[in-house]
C-alpha cells in the first residue's frame, strides 16, 4: 500500500467539506481529483474528462447515488464506482453491488481504508479482461445444435445447489451462463454477487473475498463483509477461479466444504448460505498436474461441468446474433436499421472469431458507426476487417469485394507520392491524429464509444487526444 496510486477519480457528495477532505486525502496519495456537487454534474464530467473511478456519496438531493450507479453503468460500464454512506448495512452493500457497485465505504471513513478501496476500484479499472461484459437478452443467442445443448445442461444445473464449472475461451459468454444458472434457480430472488479473480493482487482477494474485522490492518475502520458474504442466499459467481493463487484455494475449499468462513483478522467462524458457480477459461487438469491448483478444489468445482463452445465451432450462431447486434447498436446510436446481405454475412461466418461473441459484437459496432449507409455488404464488411488487428478477409472475397458508397475510404497517398518529403513518424503521427478525428465524428463526441472505435481504452484516448493537443 505504500506505493503511489494513478488514476482519475470522481467524487461525487453534495457536502464541500467532505468532498474537500476527501479530495486532498487522494491527491496526497497521488490521485488525480476531480468533484461534482450532485449526479447531473458527475454525469458532465465523466463525459469530458478520463475519469477511471467514481466515488459518490448514497444520499444526495435530485440524483441520488444509486440512480448515479445506474447511469454510469449504461454509458460508462468500465468506470468503476464506490458508494460512501453513513448508513452501512449488509442490505444496502447487497443492493448496491446488484446494481452493479464496485464496493462500498462507510462514512466516517479512515484515510488508509478509502485508500485501500480506492486501489481495489483502480487494478479492476485497469484490468482488460473484465471489461464489456456481453450484452444480449435473454442468456443466448443461436439455433445450433451446441448451444441448445449448453443451455439444456444449464437449465437442468440450475433446479440444484451443485457447484457449477463453466469452461471456455474468453468471449463465449461464461457470465450469461452464470447468470442464466441463477436466475434458473430457487435462489433467483437473492443476490447475484460476482468477482474477477484475475483483477487482484493475494492481498486484496483475501480481504474481497472474505471480508475482514475492525482492526485486520492499517485503515480497516469497522468490520466488512466480503462476497462470500454478501452472496448469502445467492450465487457467487468466480471467474477465473484458475487464477486464485494456492493460499487461497486452501481456504475457498473450506468454505465451499463447510460453508462458513473466517473474515481477514476474526477468529470466529461465521455461517454462510451460497451457491458456488466457477468459470475458467485454462486447462485445470493441466494445473493440477504441474502443482498449480490443488486436486481437492477442482473436484470441489467441477461437479457440474459446462463446456461453452467457441463460436467458431457454430458458425450457424452468427447470422442470428449479427442481426440482433445490429439492431441493437443501431438503436443505441440513433441509427436507421441496418441490413445484411448473404455476401456480407458469408464474410462474417468465413472469420475464426478468436474473441468469440464477444469480438463480433465490437466489431457490428464499429460497422454501424462506422458506415455512411444502411446496407452491410461484402464490400462493407471486408473493408472494416482489413482494418481490424487478428481479422483478415479470405483471397478470395478480396478479389470479389469492392468497397460500397457507405464504406469509409483509406487515407489517401500524400501528394507527390512517396517522395513527399515527409519522415515515417512525422506521417504516422498524422495518421493517428487523423484516425482520433475521424473517430471522435464518427461516434458524435462520445469519447467512450470512440474509443471503443479505436480498439483502445478511455485512458490511452485520453492519453492520444492530450498528445496530438485534441481536448
Amino acid at each position: 500500500m505504500s506505493e503511489p496510486l494513478k488514476g482519475n477519480v470522481l467524487l461525487v457528495d453534495d457536502d464541500p467539506a467532505v468532498a474537500k477532505v476527501l479530495g486532498a486525502l487522494l491527491t496526497q496519495a497521488g490521485l488525480t481529483t476531480h468533484t461534482a456537487r450532485d449526479g447531473q454534474e458527475a454525469l458532465a464530467l465523466l463525459g469530458r474528462k478520463p475519469i477511471d473511478v467514481v466515488v459518490s456519496d448514497v444520499r444526495m438531493p435530485g440524483m441520488d447515488g444509486m440512480q448515479l450507479l445506474s447511469e454510469v453503468a449504461k454509458s460508462w460500464p468500465d468506470v468503476p464506482v464506490i458508494l460512501l454512506t453513513a448508513h452501512g448495512t449488509v442490505p444496502l452493500a447487497v443492493e448496491a453491488m446488484k446494481a452493479g457497485a464496485a464496493d462500498f465505504v462507510l462514512k466516517p471513513f479512515d484515510r488508509e481504508e478509502i485508500l485501500f478501496t480506492v486501489r481495489k476500484a483502480l487494478l479492476r479499472a485497469h484490468d482488460d479482461t473484465a471489461r464489456e461484459p456481453l450484452r444480449a437478452p435473454g442468456p443466448f443467442i443461436g439455433r445450433s445444435r451446441a448451444m441448445a445443448d449448453v443451455q439444456t445442461m444449464l437449465a437442468k444445473a440450475a433446479t440444484g445447489t451443485a457447484t457449477v464449472l463453466l469452461r471456455g475461451e474468453s468471449g463465449t459468454g461464461k457470465e450469461l451462463a452464470a447468470k442464466a444458472v441463477h436466475d434458473g434457480s430457487p435462489r433467483r430472488a437473492g443476490p447475484f454477487v460476482k468477482l474477477h479473480c484475475a483483477a487482484l493482487p493475494d492481498t486484496l482477494l483475501e480481504s474481497e473475498l472474505f471480508g475482514y474485522e475492525k482492526g485486520a490492518f492499517t485503515g480497516a475502520a469497522t468490520r466488512k463483509p466480503g462476497r462470500v458474504e454478501l452472496a448469502h442466499g445467492g450465487t457467487l459467481f468466480l471467474d477465473e477461479v484458475g487464477d486464485i493463487p494456492l493460499s487461497m484455494q486452501v481456504k475457498l475449499l473450506r468454505v465451499i466444504q463447510e460453508r462458513e468462513l473466517e473474515r481477514l483478522g476474526g477468529t470466529q467462524p461465521v455461517k454462510v448460505d451460497v451457491r458456488f458457480v466457477a468459470a475458467t477459461h485454462q486447462p485445470l487438469e493441466q494445473l493440477v498436474k504441474e502443482g498449480r491448483f490443488r486436486e481437492d478444489l477442482f473436484y470441489r468445482l467441477n461437479v457440474v461441468p459446462v463446456e461453452l463452445p467457441p463460436l467458431r465451432a457454430r458458425p450457424e450462431d452468427i447470422e442470428p446474433l449479427a442481426r440482433h447486434f445490429l439492431e441493437a447498436h443501431a438503436k443505441a446510436n440513433g441509427r436507421p436499421p441496418f441490413t445484411l446481405t448473404d455476401d456480407g454475412l458469408a464474410v462474417l461466418q468465413a472469420q475464426p472469431w478468436p474473441g468469440n461473441v464477444r469480438q463480433l459484437q465490437n466489431f457490428l459496432e464499429r460497422l454501424v458507426v462506422l458506415s455512411d449507409g444502411q446496407v452491410l455488404s461484402a464490400a462493407e464488411v471486408t473493408h472494416e476487417l482489413a482494418r481490424q488487428p487478428g481479422l483478415s478477409p479470405s483471397p478470395t472475397i478480396m478479389a470479389v469485394a469492392r468497397p460500397g458508397p457507405g464504406a469509409l475510404q483509406p487515407a489517401s497517398a500524400p501528394a507527390g507520392g512517396t517522395d513527399s518529403g515527409l519522415t515515417l513518424e512525422s506521417q504516422r503521427k498524422g495518421m493517428e491524429q487523423q484516425a482520433l478525428v475521424d473517430a471522435l465524428k464518427r461516434a458524435g463526441d462520445n469519447r467512450t464509444l470512440a474509443a471503443r472505435l479505436l480498439g483502445i481504452s478511455r485512458r490511452t484516448l485520453y492519453n492520444k487526444l492530450e498528445e496530438h493537443g485534441l481536448l
